[in-house]
């Protein structure tokens, strides 16, 4: 990975602390929160606020999650480095360039292609080289992209569709929230413990955009 524009290390630190309060613990993920420059993928009027525990808007109506929030999504996924996962609103592309440092391969799908060009564009000039954004429907992944052990879903839905479903390898899990109003939506983790037989663990209160069908045919 080359460099890129660095906070300072008092910012790059306080938001570590903050991570490690929300209860983040993993090694891994703490380094590749750490090592990735969030100011990298954030809007450059932006970037002064880019290492603080807030959203932040990254164009086509969207924002990117607050680190804390991303990093406790991140490890209840549970990604090894065995792992090929598909991430679902890929945004900014920094929560893929998250998983990239914990798995064997990304795809990130994000509907808006304007978003889709940055973020590819983002993990080129970071180096990251086993992540790869796509312009299409992520609730829809086409069954040519092969099956997936980690399903990462950056927006609230109201359930799985079957498309997604499908795309999980046996033993895989899938992580979104269950969309209802902002104040209640739900952290779910689907385990495909066999084929067609899953497992649902509802791991809390969340806050997430809500998710659009489709892949946007302008923008």
């Amino acid at each position: 990975m080359i460099e890129a524009e660095r906070a300072s290390p008092e910012e790059r630190g306080a938001l570590l602390l903050a991570i490690r309060r929300a209860g983040v613990r993993d090694i891994a993920i703490l380094r590749a929160m750490e090592t990735t420059p969030r100011e990298a993928f954030t809007p450059y009027r932006f970037r002064d606020l880019a290492n603080r525990n807030i959203s932040l808007p990254i164009g086509c109506g969207q924002t990117m999650t607050r680190p804390v929030d991303l990093a406790r999504r991140i490890a209840a996924l549970g990604v090894e480095k065995r792992h090929r996962v598909l991430d679902v609103g890929a945004g900014s592309g920094y929560g893929a360039a998250i998983l990239a440092q914990l798995a064997n391969e990304v795809v990130a799908i994000e509907r808006y292609q304007a978003l889709a060009i940055e973020a590819a564009a983002h993990l080129t000039t970071l180096g990251i080289g086993n992540a790869r954004v796509l312009h299409a429907d992520g609730l829809a992944p086409s069954p040519e992209l092969g099956g997936f052990d980690r399903i990462f879903v950056e927006a609230a839905i109201l359930s799985p569709p079957p498309a997604l479903i499908s795309a999980l390898n046996p033993g895989g899990a899938l992580l979104y929230a269950r969309a209802g109003t902002s104040a209640r939506q739900r952290l779910i983790k689907l385990v495909c413990n066999s084929p067609g037989v899953f497992e649902e663990t509802d791991l809390g209160p969340c806050r997430l955009v809500f998710s659009t069908e489709g892949q946007a045919e302008t923008l």
